[in-house]
């Protein structure tokens, strides 16, 4: 009997930032993304796809530093990736430029810089 897949927990925005933005991410202050394509990694132990709808709304709290990234003019998420692995370990196997230090890791124990990654500037 073959052994079921494991249940998504870690997940990947891709995003795409049309034009160069400055903007204040709650506690991290004012800062500034170039345009191109990003990709965020985050996870949900519980409520998984309601926490991918949440950030796919237009409408919400600012909670987290994503969804300051999310509420600005000119971003739009391109694809949403869903996975079983680590969150760290998943942000840490994406190659990527670092353009905002701490966003979505202020609390990471795992020595990631940030998991908002630069992949290309289109």
């Amino acid at each position: 009997m073959a052994m079921a897949a494991p249940d998504p927990c870690t997940y990947q925005l891709v995003i795409h930032v049309a034009r160069s933005l400055e903007i204040q991410v709650g506690r991290l202050g004012n800062l500034a993304f170039p345009p191109g394509t990003y990709v965020y990694t985050g996870s949900a132990r519980r409520n998984f796809e309601a926490r991918i709808a949440r950030h796919l709304r237009q409408e919400k709290t600012l909670r987290w530093h994503i969804d300051y990234l999310l509420a600005a003019s000119g971003v739009s998420v391109l694809e949403v990736r869903r996975s079983a692995s680590d969150e760290c370990t998943l942000n840490q196997a994406t190659a990527g430029k670092i353009v905002a230090p701490r966003f979505g890791a202020s609390d990471c124990r795992h020595g990631c810089r940030s998991h908002l990654k630069r992949i290309s500037d289109r």
